[in-house]
């Protein structure tokens, strides 16, 4: 299957691009160890699958509207 129709046939089942799929699976990754763990922005950037805790900074403020760490503090908040 060429990169094409997998793309176009991809964005038909699932109403987005493969690499919308991708950075939103990722996003929510982040999001999770955010939540959930005490690691450095850089290791959840990484874990997540990002690579650099800048592009991570840069993906969650498009998708969220914040930084990792006021994420982070917002969430601890409420769970406390």
């Amino acid at each position: 299957m060429s990169v094409r129709t997998f793309t176009r046939r991809f964005r038909e089942e699932v109403g987005i691009s493969p690499v919308q799929w991708l950075t939103q699976q990722r996003v929510e990754r982040a999001r999770h160890l955010l939540e959930e763990t005490d690691l450095s922005v850089d290791r959840i950037a990484a874990d997540a699958g990002f690579g650099t805790a800048a592009s991570l900074r840069q993906h969650l403020q498009t998708a969220l509207g914040v930084s990792p760490s006021a994420y982070r503090s917002t969430f601890r908040l409420v769970r406390s």
